[in-house]
Parts: C-alpha cells; structure tokens; sequence
C-alpha cells in the first residue's frame, strides 16, 4: 500500500441505476445513486428510456458525490467505470463520460467488470463487516444473472454454475406479474412472504444436473398453478396472495441452497458471500445465516447498500486495479456481455 492518498471516482451505468461514488483508500467517501422510476409503468426496464436517463443524471450525480466527498476534481487518481456487462447504450453513457473525464484532467482510466464488482463489494473498508478468506464461493444473484464463483483471489475467479435461462431476479419479478403486483415484484414477494405460510402450496423445483439453475421452468408452473386456481375462485390471488408469495419464495430459496450446498460437497469451500440485488431478500439471507448452524457453513453478507447496482462496488474494484497498476487504455469499449 502506497503512503499516497488513493482517490477513485467510480461510476456505475450499466442498468437502470445512474451511480457515482468517491473512494480514498478503500473506503467509501459518498456513494450517489439516482434511480429511474420511469420503468415501473412498463412492468421492466426499457432500455431506451434508461440510456437517455443516464444522459440527464450522469453530471449531476457525479457532481454530488464529489461534493459530499468534500473533494475537487483535481484530487483523483483515477476514474474506474462500469465496462460491461449490462445495457449497451447504458453502458456507453458512462464508458464516454469516464474516458472523457479522465482524459481531461489526464489521469488513469480503470475498466470494471460489473460482475466481478458484486463479489469485490465484500472488500470496502467497513465496521462490523468481515471479509471472506481466499478462496470462498461467491453466488451472485441479481435481475439479470445468476451465477456461483469460485473466487481464488481477487481477479482469479472461476464460474462453476450459472442459469441457462431465466435470472432469478426475472423469476421474481414475472411470478410478481402473474400476480398483479407491481416492479420490481421481489421487495413485495419478500415483504408478503413474512405474512404467509411457505409450504401452503408446493411448487416443483427445477431439475437441473450440476450446479446451474433454470427459473423458467418454475415461471410456467406458477403461471398454470395461478390459472387453474382462479378458474376455480376468481378471488384465489387476492384470498391467497400472502401465502403464494411466501410459497414462490421459499421454492426460489431452496433451489439457491440446493445448489450453494453441492458446491461446497464438490469444492470443499464452506466460505460463502452473496451479491447482487436479490441479495437484500430476507428470506435468502436467513436461510443463509440457518446454514452456518446446518452445514457448518461461514456466510459473508454485504452492507445493503452495496448489493444493489451502486458505484461503490466499481470504486473498490478500481482501487485494487489501482494498486496493481492496472489501467484501461483510452480506446476501451463497452461490452454487454463480459464474462468474468
């Protein structure tokens, strides 16, 4: 570590979520995050709508977090920026406000995989929060992946299991939709979950060999479960809905621990961290907690605000690259589909 203050200027670009947080020395100085309300009536994020989005929050919220940093432009090191994966034009809102800032005040350019930035979350200097040990599994799960990781340091990291299909953010929020509920439809799936009973209706788990997932599967037999109860008493949903929530949800748990308990029998690793936004389910971080009593695991559970797309995860991955030394060239693209 470098007796110099290390500043990094984070930005994070690549949904829905116009983020940008300042960094000194691994520890988080501010971290923005303007949301884009606009989706909810399209029942999903529109990605049109999100890129120029990005266009009008993107100067002002990097103005904020500079200003609650109480810290000047001049004072970067360097600007570390979301490159992928995610929503091609999202993405290229930040990767040219990135590349442009850093280029006018000359200093280095940091690529960040956003994948990667949901594991490394676990790595900002924070209180009461321990970091896991080399090497841990890590599962992150969010609206758009689904993955277990083998993390041997921390940019040796291994995919050992991913969905084939459906995230189970999207097995959230489309169950939500069958249900009339609004988006995203998981913070209200967990928040009825807690009111109903979660063996009241027996959903099939997905029979998938090895460590991926599939949630489409579990999206279809909801759908008919749905339908053919409603045929029956057009009120079922309304009259039920507390324990259809709490029954989705405690099947969408087990399928993740089913799967989080094999990669533990077949790598011999019991450190675990989650990731990701569904990562802020409460039903999934308890049954976590269980599995430490149960399977002798020890689980690793980000600050709340670091599981969600925020910029602070960017800005830690930056200044680790920082110390490394590892810069992006200034002709550096975008890519929606980077893998770790």
């Amino acid at each position: 570590m470098t007796s110099q203050n290390i500043y990094i200027l984070a930005i994070e670009s690549s949904c829905d979520d116009t983020a940008a947080a300042v960094m000194l020395n691994g520890k988080i100085l501010s971290n923005i995050v303007a949301s884009q309300k606009i989706h909810e009536e399209y029942g999903g994020v529109v990605p049109e709508l999100a890129s120029r989005a990005h266009q009008q929050n993107i100067v002002p919220v990097v103005d904020q977090a500079l200003k609650k940093a109480n810290i000047s432009k001049s004072q970067l090191s360097a600007i570390a920026f979301t490159r992928g994966p995610g929503l091609m034009g999202s993405l290229l809102v930040g990767t040219s406000f990135a590349k442009s800032l850093a280029f006018g005040l000359d200093i280095p350019l940091i690529d960040v995989n956003h994948m990667q930035a949901h594991i490394l979350a676990h790595f900002i200097e924070e209180d009461d929060f321990k970091k896991p040990p080399f090497p841990f599994l890590a599962m992150t799960i969010s609206g758009g992946h689904t993955q277990i990781v083998k993390v041997e340091s921390y940019f040796d990291m291994d995919v050992i299991g991913e969905t084939i299909d459906d995230a189970v953010g999207e097995a959230f929020d489309k169950s939500g939709k069958l249900l009339g509920l609004g988006y995203p439809a998981g913070p209200e799936i967990d928040r009825r979950a807690k009111l109903g009973n979660p063996k009241a209706f027996a959903f099939t788990k997905p029979k998938v060999t090895g460590l991926n997932f599939s949630f489409s599967g579990l999206k279809t037999a909801i759908l008919y479960f749905v339908q053919k109860q409603v045929k029956l008493n057009p009120n079922f949903i309304e009259e039920h809905l507390n324990d259809i929530c709490a029954s989705i949800q405690y099947t969408i748990i087990g399928i993740l621990i089913d799967k989080l308990k094999l990669a533990t029998k077949q790598t011999g690793i019991k450190h675990i961290a989650i990731g990701g936004g569904v990562s802020a389910n409460s039903g999934i971080r308890q049954a976590l907690k269980d599995g430490e009593q149960k399977f002798g695991w020890t689980t690793y559970v980000p600050k709340f605000e670091y599981t969600t797309d925020n910029a602070a995860m960017i800005a830690i991955v930056g200044h680790l690259k920082f110390l490394e030394g590892n810069y992006a060239a200034h002709n550096v693209m975008a890519s929606s589909r980077l893998k770790i």
